[in-house]
């Protein structure tokens, strides 16, 4: 059975300045916890064809088929280290992007990035909303894993990425 999370945050930047931080995989390892050790192996980029024309900030952007090879501890603060495949099967330009893993810790895994522009207190920004849906596999074991240290570790993830994406968004 899957379980599904879903995690919002907001940013007083620009929408078109936010989704491209989040389309370029090269930030992945920038948003992850330090302890995870979280790093790009490998990339195979397949540039988005509905970009606008921008080729200096467009380069690392990842559009539909991107393959992002990536490795990370997946019991901090072992040495073991986990290798996550995932491709992008969505890409809808400033609106969400998403991804699924291939190859990975999870029976199945995917993550869809949503961007909306909205303004709060009459300030402007932007809104992102990560949706996930996965399934641990591995049946008894897997149900245990999922209830009581996946669920969490990934509350821990997304609880880090929304305390530091606006230090890095103002960081460029």
């Amino acid at each position: 059975m899957a379980a599904r999370l879903e995690f919002e945050t907001w940013v007083p930047f620009p929408l078109e300045r936010v989704f491209r931080f989040f389309a370029d995989p090269n930030n992945l390892p920038r948003i992850m916890p330090a302890e995870t050790g979280t790093r790009i192996d490998r990339l195979k980029l397949i540039t988005p064809s509905t970009a606008p024309v921008a080729p200096d900030h467009d380069a690392t952007l990842a559009g539909v088929g991107t393959e992002i090879f990536t490795s990370f501890k997946l019991l901090p603060p072992l040495p073991f280290r986990a290798t996550w495949i995932a491709v992008i099967t969505e890409f809808e330009w400033e609106h969400h992007f998403a991804d699924e893993q291939r190859r990975g810790p999870f029976r199945r895994w995917r993550h869809r990035h949503e961007f909306a522009a909205e303004t709060r207190s009459g300030t402007p920004g932007t809104s992102v909303r990560d949706l996930i849906e996965y399934e641990a596999g591995f049946g008894a074991a897997g149900r245990i894993a999922e209830r009581f240290f996946i669920s969490r570790q990934l509350q821990r993830t997304f609880a880090h990425r929304q305390e530091v994406l606006a230090s890095l968004l103002q960081q460029g």
